[in-house]
């Protein structure tokens, strides 16, 4: 693509990260408590829940992965947006209400460890250190297969180096959330949400308008294709709990919970639920038809890189300036789920670790800072491990998805509805969860095939169950306080 045809994309890029910077300088404004820089000090409304919830949750993988994922294999890989429906739903129907009122019981948690320590009433602090270290080894990754599509992107849209445009792509997403915390990164996740939604609704629709008709663009896809349009074409049972199993990782992505706990009223989930899963549909729905539709436009000139199919169908129907503004909507899906992981483990390092064990009696202000600091730690770690072009971005994103998933995903939902859970199973449900995940994920071949988020969620549920039987919670104030915020929690 020549220059001259990148003018309209540069001002369209420029005029969106110019709105994302002010979104950033606004909060940093209305920022003055780590309270505020962490969870915006619980003040989301319904509607900002559930689209700040789906944008932080799709990223990159709504626009990169997943259209890839079908171009390369056909429908069947529909599957795992069937799972993730099915997951999202039960975690906004069981876990949202119930995170948002337990965790401000919990002393006003601000992160998950937080969350833990007060549930179990753990004086040790090992499930604070364990659960911490969990979320930082385990974002580090995510974060990385953000700044892989991000790099994807400008290096496909602006003819530059996936080294540069990787360095570009960070020094923008960690501008703004180094600013502007929490409400800069919720703010700029409702415009996301808006520009993905758009996108994935125009590109479908002309696509389908230029075929004439839907049994026009089925027919060619099987001839270019063959069981490209099969839901189960080629399909093992393996293959498809795999896919179906991603549901399983909603219950413990930190991100996504933090969302549930700045909620203003608890009472509005279920506002937030049917806007939430409403968007969630819509988007799926467009990026499975996108990754069908690159079968049938670039059967003649394949694509090296799957992954980039929406953006090579961006490029080929649109003029510069729609294609521009398509284009920020692929970069909102990346940016919304990066900056979101960046502030988690930012929230991490200083309230779980600098205010605990280094500076308990650190003020607002420093604490503040050391959250920054730590944005910019985190984004550099994940840097080195993203600049390995060759990393897949479903690779990345499906390695962290299951590492939360099972590590976390059993403890939430364990320490919400049985009392008797401790904070020892608790700590070991987490090393299961991650331990298993990591070892499955080296293993290949039969049984092993199988997504290790499925071994590993059954693994830490077990060890919970088994440690909640043979040991369970005995202090009679702890399992009091846990029926007085069950009964909060139940009473609508």
């Amino acid at each position: 693509m020549s220059m001259i045809l990148n003018y309209p994309l540069l001002i369209t890029f420029s005029a969106y990260f110019g709105l994302l910077f002010v979104l950033g300088l606004i909060a940093y404004r209305q920022t003055q408590s780590l309270d505020d820089y962490i969870l915006g000090g619980r003040k989301l409304g319904p509607t900002l829940v559930a689209l700040s919830v789906g944008a932080s949750d799709m990223s990159g993988w709504l626009l990169l992965g997943l259209p890839g994922a079908i171009y390369l294999s056909g429908l069947r890989e529909i599957w795992i947006g069937v799972g993730l429906v099915f997951g999202a739903y039960l975690n906004w129907c069981f876990i949202a209400r119930s995170i948002r009122i337990y965790s401000e019981k919990a002393s006003n948690a601000l992160t998950l460890p937080d969350y833990f320590e007060f549930r179990f009433n753990d004086q040790s602090r090992l499930v604070r250190s364990v659960s911490a270290i969990v979320i930082l080894l385990f974002f580090t990754f995510y974060v990385a297969s953000g700044l892989v599509g991000g790099a994807l992107l400008f290096e496909s849209s602006f003819s530059v180096s996936y080294n540069k445009a990787l360095l570009g792509g960070c020094f923008i997403i960690v501008g703004y959330t180094f600013i502007g915390g929490f409400l800069a990164v919720v703010w700029t996740d409702a415009v996301q949400a808006i520009l993905i939604l758009l996108a994935l609704v125009i590109v479908p629709f002309v696509v389908l308008s230029l075929i004439g008709n839907s049994d026009g663009l089925v027919s060619d896809m099987e001839s270019i294709k063959p069981g490209s349009t099969n839901l189960f074409s080629g399909i093992s049972v393996i293959g498809f709990l795999s896919l179906i199993g991603w549901g399983l990782g909603y219950f413990g992505q930190p991100h996504i919970l933090t969302r549930f706990m700045a909620a203003k009223n608890p009472d509005e989930m279920n506002i937030a639920r049917r806007t939430g899963m409403s968007w969630m549909i819509i988007v799926l729905f467009g990026s499975v038809a996108s990754g069908l539709a690159g079968i049938v436009f670039f059967a003649e000139e394949p694509l090296d890189n799957s992954e980039t199919v929406f953006l090579a169908l961006n490029q080929s129907l649109f003029n510069p300036w729609v294609a521009g503004i398509i284009t920020a909507a692929i970069l909102s899906a990346i940016m919304s789920t990066v900056d979101s992981q960046l502030l988690v483990s930012a929230s991490v390092i200083s309230e779980d670790f600098y205010r605990v064990f280094i500076r308990p009696d650190a003020s607002q202000a420093e604490l503040i800072l050391v959250s920054r600091i730590a944005v910019i730690c985190v984004a550099c770690v994940a840097l080195w491990i993203a600049s390995d072009r060759n990393n897949s971005v479903l690779n990345l994103v499906s390695y962290a998805w299951a590492g939360f998933g099972a590590a976390f995903g059993p403890v939430i939902i364990f320490s919400l509805f049985v009392r008797e859970m401790t904070s020892r199973s608790a700590v070991v449900s987490m090393f299961v969860g991650a331990f298993t995940v990591i070892a499955w994920s080296r293993w290949e071949g039969g049984i092993f095939d199988l997504y290790e988020i499925i071994p590993g969620f059954v693994a830490a549920s077990f060890s919970i169950v088994l440690f909640s039987k043979l040991a369970p919670e005995e202090n009679t104030e702890l399992l009091k306080e846990f029926d007085d915020i069950r009964s909060e929690i139940d009473t609508t």
